[in-house]
């Protein structure tokens, strides 16, 4: 079986052999090899780095892919090229703000196995949670690996530089979050699944007034989607409040003023909502800062709380399967890479944990 990137290698070659493309002369780009041949622009990225490992053209960043000025003896060439030198092996960078127990370690775990099975290289790199720093990743990295696995970061606005290579057609998939009306491969959470469900067992325990905690949800879809869950509900039955622009869990905001500015907010509005009995946090440290400026005396609910294994842990929670997010970005990614159509959202399935009940 031919496949589909080998197809495009074996017109060029063909093109070499007959003289129609000459030492010096430009290839058809990326773009024009795709629409030429009806593939995607991955696999006509691929047949020209292929072509370029086999030492037949050069690629001169911001002018185009030419042919070699020295070609070698094309008598014996053939597709496949060269296999012996050619890139079989992946190459995957892995974006991430950071990592903790309580969500993210599972995760990188998962993705590195899955590599591993694979035979895929792995490349991690940290932002802290700063967008300048995702940009600059995503830049420095497209050059060097086959595709990204990004998770991104909270903030205001999307990356300009992950967008122009999810709109150039380059391999990325999310992990965690989506973006908005963006035709990008994601693996996550049904997170309004989630915190419907989340709500719900709040509603069913008895609570009637439970006021839903976090971080600014603009343009972060895990915790639009988050708060949209516990909105919906609320059909019937309950009174919902919201408490959305405490800052200090967020990457690289995480001081002692901040974090007692939060915890102030928190005080006052307890004091000020003296019925509610029940908060949503939508993270788990956020959950802590809330149980400790409430000073424990009111149900806090979380996503993904670590815990011990002794103590178990210590409320009740959505729990995502970081492990399964991990293996599926890596094999959306790798099919990507394959030329294989992939679905925009993919969604992993949660529990629900009441350390009352385990």
């Amino acid at each position: 079986m031919v496949l589909l990137y080998e197809r495009v290698c074996g017109h060029v070659l063909e093109q070499l052999r007959r003289g129609a493309l000459r030492p010096g002369d430009r290839v058809p780009s990326e773009m024009e090899l795709a629409a030429q041949f009806g593939v995607s622009r991955i696999t006509s990225k691929r047949a020209l780095e292929v072509l370029r490992e086999a030492g037949l053209v050069e690629r001169i960043r911001g002018k185009g892919t030419f042919v070699v000025r020295r070609l070698p003896d094309l008598t014996d060439l053939s597709v496949p090229l060269r296999p012996g030198t050619r890139r079989d092996a992946r190459s995957i960078a892995l974006i991430v703000p950071d990592m903790s127990e309580a969500y993210g370690l599972d995760l990188l775990n998962a993705i590195e196995e899955r590599c591993a099975e694979y035979g895929a290289h792995l490349v991690v790199r940290r932002t802290h949670g700063r967008q300048s720093d995702e940009e600059k990743a995503v830049d420095s990295l497209v050059s060097t690996v086959d595709g990204l696995i990004v998770f991104p970061v909270h903030g205001d606005f999307y990356n300009a530089s992950l967008l122009r290579q999810v709109l150039d057609g380059y391999p990325v998939v999310l992990v965690d979050r989506h973006l908005s009306g963006i035709p990008v491969a994601a693996v996550l959470t049904d997170n309004v699944a989630a915190a419907r469900a989340l709500t719900t067992r709040l509603l069913d325990q008895g609570h009637e007034h439970i006021a839903f905690v976090s971080p600014p949800p603009v343009n972060t879809s895990s915790i639009e989607d988050r708060l949209e869950g516990f909105r919906t509900a609320f059909s019937e039955r309950g009174h919902p409040y919201e408490l959305t622009d405490l800052r200090s869990t967020l990457p690289g905001s995480t001081t002692t003023d901040s974090v007692r500015a939060d915890m102030d907010v928190l005080r006052a509005f307890r004091d000020s909502r003296p019925e509610v009995t029940a908060y949503f946090a939508c993270e788990y440290n956020l959950a802590r800062m809330v149980d400790r400026a409430l000073g424990g005396d009111r149900v806090v609910a979380c996503f993904d709380s670590p815990g011990d294994s002794i103590g178990g842990p210590p409320f009740l929670h959505v729990r995502q399967n970081q492990t399964e997010m991990g293996r599926r970005a890596v094999d959306l990614l790798l099919a990507q890479l394959r030329d294989e159509p992939v679905q925009n959202l993919s969604y992993v399935p949660f529990e629900l944990v009441d350390p009352e009940r385990t």
